[in-house]
């Protein structure tokens, strides 16, 4: 049942004593994360029903639309029905995509996707975000997590056996202080902060990668097909989404993006580099002619791919938090739900408030070990590709190959992560 108390905390009580507890304690937890985002809601949902007290910190209110590919590998699927929530993401979500394809200058490629090894769920789909993170963040709602949204973190500091995170709402400006063992902080890498955990500013750099997204209706690329789009100065991807809508996500360097808003003569960003993108692939062109918008663009910047580490024990970095790749392999969601799946199985394994100061620090090389393991490989994979995709010369090399060997498409894939599954249930 769903109980709302002061319009800005949500509960779901699976259980009256549980209700109880949280009433007499609320500011208590075994854990806070920071972020109810795909990877913070999957580590919120296994640890509440492995029976810790979670609060789960969340600054936007949804359902909101977020900069993002939406795809999910089928590599995912598996932990969606440990979460509970694989039917009703069937449910909603686009077609199957069982084929990968390439639109660059005036090629069109395509091959078949790799499918994971004795997958029963079927391939890869797609999902706006704004249906994704508030189907997680109600699922893990009803597992137990105390969620708080829309409320920002504002500062986290150590104290004795623990550590005390201020948060304020954006509703109301009340201010509370959360006490937990420990922290995970999902709040992606996009944001610069005070946190311990949060990236430093970077000085702005012509590389850096400003990144563009748009729905649209009437995108002429079959139901199956994932194409990725390479362009001087970027790279982009379109696939179909929920609703009938397709997603067009793209990526481009800030310092081709003056040079591309001059010849195309338009002031918005977005439109130029979509004019951009058609007169430089024509596969582009041809799926894209009749295309319209639902809903208006939405822009981020930078987004600097990179691995990044705990700022001290008792702190997890899951989701882009803790390492982001190029989006131009499209598992940036399905990473970061994979990794909350890694870190959450190991505190359950370990239960965090008995743990001392030398084990938090075992049980964080451990996590990052295996975090690497699973995902170094693929932010690797995504930068050359990236590399390839971006700058016209490597291209030019690269659509030479690929003409000879249509097959490195699914290799590329396969090598992305798209087929090694990281939830074994």
């Amino acid at each position: 049942m769903r109980e709302r108390q002061d319009c800005s905390v949500i509960r779901f009580w699976p259980r009256e004593e549980t209700c109880k507890f949280h009433r007499q304690m609320g500011a208590e937890f075994d854990v806070v994360i920071i972020g109810g985002g795909p990877a913070g809601s999957t580590a919120a949902t296994l640890l509440a029903e492995a029976g810790w007290a979670v609060a789960l910190i969340e600054k936007d209110e949804f359902p909101r639309r977020k900069v993002c590919g939406e795809y999910l590998s089928a590599t995912t699927l598996p932990l969606l029905e440990r979460l509970g929530v694989l039917q009703p993401f069937l449910e909603q979500a686009g077609p199957e995509i069982k084929r990968v394809g390439l639109f660059a200058r005036d090629i069109v490629l395509t091959f078949g996707m790799p499918r994971p090894r004795s997958s029963p769920h079927g391939w890869g789909r797609a999902l706006g975000r704004e249906h994704l993170d508030t189907l997680l963040l109600e699922r893990a709602a009803k597992a137990g997590a105390t969620v708080w949204q829309p409320w920002s973190v504002v500062s986290l500091s150590g104290k004795s056996k623990g550590f005390a995170c201020r948060a304020t709402s954006k509703a109301t400006n009340e201010t509370k202080e959360f006490c937990s063992r420990l922290v995970i902080a999902a709040h992606g890498s996009w944001e610069t902060g005070q946190l311990p955990s949060h990236t430093r500013r970077w000085p702005v750099r012509g590389s850096d990668l400003l990144a563009f997204k748009a729905h649209l209706r009437n995108v002429d690329v079959p139901l199956d097909l994932m194409p990725l789009l390479a362009f001087p100065g970027g790279y982009g991807g379109i696939v179909h989404s929920d609703n009938g809508r397709q997603s067009l996500s793209c990526c481009v360097r800030r310092d081709w993006l003056p040079g591309i808003r001059q010849r195309s003569g338009r002031k918005h960003a977005a439109e130029a580099l979509l004019q951009h993108i058609k007169e430089s692939c024509t596969g582009a062109l041809h799926s894209l002619t009749d295309a319209i918008p639902d809903g208006p663009w939405l822009s981020v910047a930078p987004i600097r791919p990179a691995v990044r580490r705990s700022p001290r024990h008792g702190i997890f970095l899951i989701g882009n938090a803790a390492g982001e790749a190029h989006p131009i392999i499209a598992e940036g969601i399905s990473m970061a739900m994979q990794s909350a799946w890694l870190l959450s199985g190991r505190l359950v394994a370990e239960r965090g408030e008995a743990l001392s100061e030398h084990q938090l620090e075992q049980l964080g090389h451990a996590y990052e070990k295996d975090w690497r393991s699973k995902f170094v490989p693929r932010i690797r994979a995504a930068a050359l590709f990236a590399h390839l995709a971006i700058r016209p010369t490597t291209t030019k090399l690269s659509l030479h190959l690929l003409r000879l060997f249509p097959a490195l498409l699914t290799w590329s894939a396969r090598w992305s992560g798209k087929a090694e599954p990281v939830v074994v249930l």
